[in-house]
C-alpha cells in the first residue's frame, strides 16, 4: 500500500542516498572515538567546514538542534545574561524552556509578524544595561529561515550585527533551514554568516538529508575556548564521532546541501503557485524558501489532512504550514492539490 509524503515538517523526510552511503562507508573497523587522536573522519568534516566557512572558524559536532542551540549560547552567557530573540523563535517557542533550565539565562522575546526582528525592536532593552534588578541582554538571536518562513538579507544580518557588537552584545543564527535561506537567496552559506558579523552559528542539516546531528561553528575561536567541557557536560560529546562527522562531510562536498535544498525550495515555490490558483485559498506569508503558509477554510483541513498530512500554524485563523522536503516531487505536490480541490 503506498503512503503518501506528508508536508508536516522537512524533519519528516528520510536520510539522502548520499548521506546514507557516507554513514556506511565509515561503518568499518575500529577507529578513535569521541573524535579524539586526531581521528580522520572528524577532521576531514572540520576542514570541510573552514573550506566553507573560514580558516578562523572552530567547530563541534552534536547530537541535536535544541543541544547546539542551548549549548552554543549558553557557553556565552552569564545566567544573569538575557537572550533577545523572535517570539516565535524556535529557541522561545520550541525548546521547552531548556534555555532557562540549562543555562538558566531569561529569553527577551519581539512579537512580530514576519518572524524577523531589527535592532529598533532590540532597542528597548538596552535600558536594562547596568540595572541590577533587571537581566543584561547579551546576545541576540535569529532563525534563518524563520519559523515564518521568511529569510534575512545579508544586509539585514549585518545592520542587527553592527548593532550588537556597537553594545557588546553577541548575534547567534539559529540555521536549521539555513541551506533553504542560502539557495533562496542565491549566495554561499558564507555570506549570511562569516561576512555579516556572525558570532555562532547552530548549523543544521537533518531538515535537508541528514539522518542526526548539528554543528556549533564559533566564527571566532576565542568565543569556542572550552567548549568541548561545555559540550560534555551537556551530555552532547558522541562516543562514535564518526557517524556525525562523516554525514557533514558528504553533506558540504559537491554542494549536496544546495541541492537538497534547491528540489525543497522548487517544490515550495510549484505549491504556491498551484495553491494560488485556488480561490477558496489565501497565502498568508511571501516565505521564499521550502515553506507555503496558507489559510484554508476550516471544514477543509481535516478532510485533507487525512491523505497528505500537515501542521496547523493557527488554529484561530485556520492557518496552516506546508512543508517541502529534499525528496518532495511534483507528483507529492500535484496529489496533495488534487486532495484540496476534491474536498472543495
Amino acid at each position: 500500500m503506498k503512503v503518501n509524503k506528508g508536508f508536516a515538517s522537512d524533519n519528516w523526510s528520510g536520510v539522502c542516498p548520499e548521506v546514507m552511503e557516507a554513514i556506511q562507508e565509515v561503518n568499518k573497523g575500529h577507529v578513535f572515538s569521541y573524535g579524539e587522536g586526531n581521528e580522520a573522519i572528524t577532521q576531514e568534516a572540520i576542514l570541510n567546514f573552514k573550506a566553507v566557512f573560514g580558516e578562523a572558524i572552530s567547530v563541534f559536532f552534536v547530537y541535536n538542534g535544541t543541544a547546539a542551540n542551548v549549548l552554543g549560547i549558553g557557553h556565552l552567557l552569564r545566567p544573569f545574561q538575557a537572550i533577545v530573540t523572535a517570539h516565535s523563535a524556535h529557541l522561545n517557542e520550541d525548546e521547552c524552556g531548556a534555555p532557562e533550565k540549562i543555562s538558566g539565562n531569561k529569553i527577551l522575546s519581539i512579537e512580530t509578524k514576519t518572524g524577523k526582528i531589527t535592532a529598533d525592536q532590540v532597542t528597548p532593552f538596552l535600558h536594562s544595561f547596568g540595572f541590577q534588578h533587571h537581566v543584561q541582554p547579551r546576545l541576540i538571536s535569529i532563525s534563518q529561515v524563520t519559523e515564518f518562513g521568511t529569510v534575512y538579507t545579508p544586509h539585514e544580518i549585518r545592520q542587527l550585527a553592527d548593532f550588537a557588537h556597537g553594545n557588546n552584545m553577541l548575534l547567534h543564527v539559529d540555521g536549521a533551514r539555513i541551506a533553504n535561506a542560502a539557495v533562496a537567496l542565491g549566495l554561499e552559506l558564507r555570506e549570511i554568516t562569516t561576512d555579516v558579523g556572525v558570532d555562532v552559528l547552530s548549523f543544521g542539516g537533518t531538515k535537508n538529508g541528514l539522518m542526526f546531528g548539528e554543528t556549533v561553528i564559533f566564527f571566532n575561536q576565542q568565543l569556542g575556548k572550552d567548549f568541548e567541557y561545555t559540550r560534555k557536560q551537556g551530555m552532547q560529546l558522541h562516543s562514535k564521532m564518526r557517524f556525525i562527522a562523516a554525514q557533514f562531510s558528504r553533506y558540504l562536498t559537491d554542494d549536496l546541501w544546495k541541492k537538497n535544498a534547491q528540489n525543497a525550495n522548487l517544490m515550495a515555490h510549484y505549491l504556491f503557485s498551484e495553491i494560488e490558483k485556488i480561490p477558496q485559498l489565501t497565502i498568508t506569508q511571501e516565505a521564499p524558501a521550502n515553506g507555503v503558509f496558507v489559510q484554508m477554510p476550516e471544514y477543509l483541513i481535516p478532510a485533507v489532512q487525512k491523505k497528505y498530512f500537515f501542521h496547523v500554524w493557527n488554529e484561530t485563523t485556520h492557518e496552516v504550514r506546508l512543508m517541502c522536503s529534499w525528496d518532495t516531487t511534483r507528483e507529492d505536490v500535484d496529489g496533495l492539490i488534487s486532495a484540496i480541490k476534491n474536498e472543495l
